[in-house]
């Protein structure tokens, strides 16, 4: 493939991604505010964002197997604990910017539990199983994602036990 065809892939991926999140958030605004329609309207678009992204990273080549896969997971998240988001913490501390500072620390410690769930994921697919989980819950105010029984407290940011959404 042609660099700058790759390039443009990554970029369209990119942005399609973005879309992807944007709208579901834009979705979610327009609920609550009783506005249904165009609350479909959001999600419904919002997939076909998804299917575009989806699209691209197929032809860049990026979804292999599932060890694979699991290892650029690992890859991604250990990089997101170790760097990403220290740095991120660093300049936000530095900016006196507490809301951006809170938002990456939750991020980065949800990132931890996903590293490691990922490794354990990846270990048991190495050896042709599936991995054996527990419940699985996410807090949707901070994202802080556990395993087994939810707290009644997000360990995280105090959210009830009722906003997490389990998988």
């Amino acid at each position: 493939m042609h660099k700058m065809t790759e390039d443009n892939l990554k970029a369209a991926f990119a942005g399609e991604s973005q879309a992807h999140m944007k709208y579901l958030a834009f979705a979610e605004q327009a609920e609550k505010k009783g506005l249904a329609e165009i609350g479909r309207l959001f999600r419904a678009t919002s997939y076909a964002e998804q299917i575009h992204a989806h699209g691209h990273l197929r032809i860049l080549g990026s979804v292999g197997d599932v060890v694979e896969n699991l290892g650029a997971a690992v890859g991604g998240e250990n990089f997101e604990v170790a760097e990403m988001y220290p740095a991120y913490i660093a300049a936000a501390d530095a900016q006196e910017e507490k809301s951006a500072r809170r938002s990456f620390d939750w991020a980065l410690q949800a990132e931890k539990t996903h590293a490691n769930l990922y490794a354990r994921a990846k270990e048991a697919a190495q050896n042709g199983q599936d991995v054996k989980l527990g419940q699985v819950h996410v807090c949707s105010v901070c994202g802080w994602t556990g395993e087994g029984e939810p707290p009644d407290k997000c360990p995280l940011c105090g959210a009830k036990k009722e906003k997490f959404v389990l998988f």
